[in-house]
């Protein structure tokens, strides 16, 4: 599969593009904390002149505890999604976990994410391709770049997939990123999204629960954006301490235009 280019209800994402935001919070927290965090970011994004995707999610069904909070379901977080996209005029993404779920994430996602987790589970993948809308595959932190290639073959019948580079396992508590791993997707065909804050991650850090080293998001943002990326993903959030999910890694949503200003200069250099 060659797609050098993948369009996201107007946003083009790939090869000689500019370089895309793909942001939320981690989970949907109700529909006023969504379209405050919407509005803002498209703000602040169309300011900017950068293309921007709507990133939530309505049910977190790996978090690490069985009593952690998972979201408002699919229900009710589909209706919060359609609100936003409504509201803000964004292009919409969300994790898929089931391929029940993909027909009807699909009349409101305009950009279906297979989470990292479940990069390989075939019935998901082909689930989500069948809806005709295109999809954000997930490394899983167990892969090998070049061992993706397989799952991005059950995908072939989706109008267009992105691949998300976030970081590999390094023991058994802690990611790292090897930069590399942007070329080597990008071997595969495919429009390279790097996500800058899972990748900080410490899975399972404390015991029922992830924690992360947010403080290194800005440099490995940099570092994927001068390696080739093609897309940033960040989970952001008003008060990342009393976030319901990602607490330690959610980028503080008041400090993102600083962000993306480091981010966008470096993307600016390599692009002039």
């Amino acid at each position: 599969m060659v797609q050098t280019e993948v369009n996201v209800a107007g946003v083009r994402i790939g090869k000689g593009k500019p370089l895309a935001l793909i942001a939320g919070p981690c989970v949907l927290e109700g529909e006023e904390m969504a379209l405050k965090i919407a509005t803002t970011l498209q703000e602040w994004t169309a300011r900017r002149d950068i293309p921007f995707i709507f990133k939530a999610s309505f049910d977190k069904a790996n978090r690490t505890s069985l009593h952690s909070e998972r979201g408002p379901g699919l229900v009710e977080g589909l209706e919060i999604l359609a609100k936003v996209k409504q509201t803000c005029g964004v292009p919409i993404t969300t994790d898929v976990h089931l391929p029940s779920q993909a027909k009807d994430v699909a009349q409101v996602a305009d950009l279906l994410q297979v989470p990292a987790f479940l990069c390989r589970q075939t019935d998901l993948l082909l689930a989500c391709a069948a809806t005709g809308r295109p999809v954000n595959l997930k490394k899983g932190q167990f892969m090998a770049p070049s061992a993706m290639a397989p799952a991005v073959e059950k995908l072939q019948a989706s109008p267009g997939v992105l691949i998300t580079e976030r970081g590999t396992m390094f023991g058994y508590g802690d990611l790292v990123v090897d930069m590399r791993s942007i070329a080597e997707l990008h071997a595969l065909g495919l429009p390279v999204v790097f996500d800058a804050t899972h990748s900080v991650q410490r899975p399972g850090g404390m015991g029922t629960r992830t924690t992360a080293d947010r403080h290194h998001v800005p440099a490995l943002g940099r570092a994927a954006i001068a390696a080739g990326a093609d897309a940033v993903f960040a989970e952001v959030h008003p008060d990342p301490a009393a976030a319901l999910s990602d607490a330690d890694s959610q980028w503080p949503l008041s400090e993102l235009p600083d962000l993306l200003d480091s981010w966008w200069r470096v993307a600016r250099v390599l692009r002039d």
